[in-house]
């Protein structure tokens, strides 16, 4: 985790800035005479929409932030006006899942605000917040997103400077076909169990067996994809209990020192939330066992059942992703590597177009789309790929495609930084090399017999000599795309041998 690559250093940027926000929104709220419930509601609040909120560009990012109170606040009344009455409560809380998970079909900007409405829910329930409360929780979480916004979008506008790739579009379908429409089913399954099972082990702290169950569906489209999640929630969630027992509680609610490893929590959580999901487990387990400290209600019997409540929400989502409607891990990979493999078509075409004196041409942007649709591409795989996999074919088989695509993406970059080149020349035979790579990857996104027969054309057919760098780049990626049709032709089941 401390060694992954950080190009441009932004998760360091990113976790600063968050730490400041978070900062800022708990400050305004003790300043304006707020009570610790509400200063805690709005840091999580500001937490939350430095977090969440995604969209490809600042504008959009900036009217995302706006919106998050239109979905917070309705349900944070809710909330609050059913606390003391359950079957409504738990009934409406259930509700709160499904559409907030069914509002991710509508991309980063849905995806955030679901994900806002939620946590209100459950803000609201690890609180223990009250009607009477209600105005100085809209009061803190008012002042909680001004502050993040305006550290944000203007004390350090990092996104400005150096936007972010677009997230990936979710993956097309209608109806139960759709990715979004059968994960709010499953997710809303999931938590429906977990409230349950979450009330019989504690009145109280039900919730987190909820919230478990929850933030394992984010960012996950396939049932391989939600259990790897799940294991790394669990261990996480052990590891941050352990250091709950050795830092939390010698703390015993102390201020200054408790305030200060929050800080610290806050900056993890954002600085390894892209490279370790349990990394970031570890870091919010520990910030829930701090703010129980502040409270005054920490104890290491609260931390053992918070331990069992994330096993309880983890071993529901487990039976909802195979039971409910179950989106297979092989389906899903193959239409995550198809748009892949369409991105690196698009990225080729463009810059050998660029190459040839279009003016129009710009490659930069599907490369840069390639990359994280890659980074998906391996999310996708990380099932297949996991130390515990007991499928061993399958094991080496997807290590082969994510090494061969992870390829591709080099010589997309290489070709790219040529082309950006004023002063690079078109070589005749560039065109002829992009229709081969066009070609390859029509064939990878054939059916499985025109992969067998391309992988058997392409096996004793080694490319030409290449004399300049595009050609180099294009030849290299139309090497990698023959080698891919072994991996992605073969059957998923037959033995695999890495080819050296």
């Amino acid at each position: 985790m401390f060694v992954a690559p950080d190009p441009g250093r932004m998760r360091l940027r990113t976790a600063a800035r968050a730490v400041i926000g978070v900062g800022a929104a708990v400050a305004l709220a003790e300043v304006c005479g707020l009570s610790l419930t509400a200063s805690i509601t709005g840091g999580l609040a500001a937490l939350l929409a430095l977090f969440t909120v995604t969209d490809a560009s600042v504008r959009r990012q900036a009217v995302t932030t706006a919106l998050l109170p239109a979905a917070g606040f309705p349900v944070l009344a809710l909330a609050t006006a059913l606390h003391g009455v359950t079957p409504l409560r738990d009934a409406a809380f259930v509700l709160v899942v499904f559409c907030g998970v069914y509002a991710r079909r509508w991309g980063p900007r849905g995806h955030a605000l679901g994900i806002f409405a939620f946590m209100n829910f459950f803000v609201t329930q690890f609180l223990h917040a009250l009607p009477g409360q209600l105005p100085e929780l809209y009061a803190a979480v008012g002042l909680a997103l001004a502050a993040a916004a305006a550290v944000r979008f203007l004390l350090w506008p990092i996104e400005r400077r150096t936007p972010p790739p677009a997230a990936p579009a979710p993956l097309p379908g209608r109806g139960l076909a759709r990715h979004t429409t059968r994960q709010a089913f499953q997710a809303t399954a999931a938590c429906a169990v977990a409230l349950a099972v979450g009330q019989v082990l504690s009145e109280d702290r039900w919730y987190w067996a909820v919230g478990t169950a929850w933030w394992i569906f984010v960012n996950t489209a396939s049932r391989g994809e939600t259990l790897v999640r799940g294991f790394r929630r669990v261990l996480g969630t052990v590891v941050g209990v352990a250091a709950g027992v050795l830092i939390a509680i010698p703390l015993d609610g102390a201020p200054v020192p408790t305030a200060l490893l929050v800080a610290a929590c806050v900056f993890g959580i954002f600085y390894t939330a892209a490279v370790s999901y349990s990394w970031m487990i570890l870091a919010v387990t520990l910030m829930a066992g701090l703010l129980y400290g502040l409270l005054g209600v920490l104890d290491p019997g609260l931390l053992v059942l918070r331990l069992e409540e994330t096993a309880v929400g983890a071993a529901c989502a487990a039976l909802a992703v195979v039971l409910v409607l179950p989106v297979t891990t092989h389906a899903t990979n193959d239409a995550w590597i198809q748009r892949a493999l369409h991105c690196v078509h698009a990225a080729t075409a463009q810059a050998t177009a660029r190459l040839a004196g279009s003016p129009t041409a710009d490659p930069a942007p599907h490369a840069a789309e390639l990359e994280t649709l890659l980074a998906r591409v391996r999310m996708a795989l990380a099932p297949l790929v996991h130390p515990l996999s007991p499928f061993r074919a399958r094991k080496a088989r997807a290590g082969q495609v994510i090494a061969l695509l992870d390829d591709c993406a080099r010589e997309v970059r290489g070709l790219v930084a040529v082309a950006a080149d004023p002063d690079a020349g078109h070589d005749a035979r560039l065109a002829a090399a992009c229709w081969r790579v066009e070609a390859a990857v029509q064939a990878l996104t054939a059916g499985e017999r025109e992969l067998q027969d391309s992988a058997a054309a392409d096996a004793g057919a080694p490319p030409a000599a290449a004399t300049g760098p595009a050609l180099a780049h294009l030849q290299g990626l139309e090497r990698a795309l023959n080698e891919l049709a072994t991996p992605l032709g073969s059957d998923p089941k037959a033995p695999f041998a890495v080819s050296a």
